[in-house]
């Protein structure tokens, strides 16, 4: 919002404000603005889910954890 420029009539009919409520409204207008934000969290997301698949990857190839779900399995389909 822009305002008037200071003359005798303007100034009358437009009081001023305190500078800490421009400030104020200034900050509100900026964080208002989330323009982006969607995106940013995508994003991070979209990192934090590649990260955690390569760990899973790394530990499910190791020898040790493959043949401990295969014992895991086998024992499932000899209980049915």
């Amino acid at each position: 919002m822009t305002r008037p420029k200071d003359d005798a009539t303007t100034h009358s009919q437009v009081p001023d404000r305190n500078p800490a409520d421009q400030i104020a409204e200034r900050y509100r207008d900026e964080c208002e603005s989330d323009e982006g934000a969607i995106s940013a969290e995508y994003a991070v997301a979209t990192v934090a889910a590649v990260a955690f698949a390569s760990l899973l990857i790394a530990v499910v190839s190791s020898p040790e954890i493959r043949e401990a779900l295969l014992q895991i399995i086998r024992g499932a389909l000899n209980l049915g």
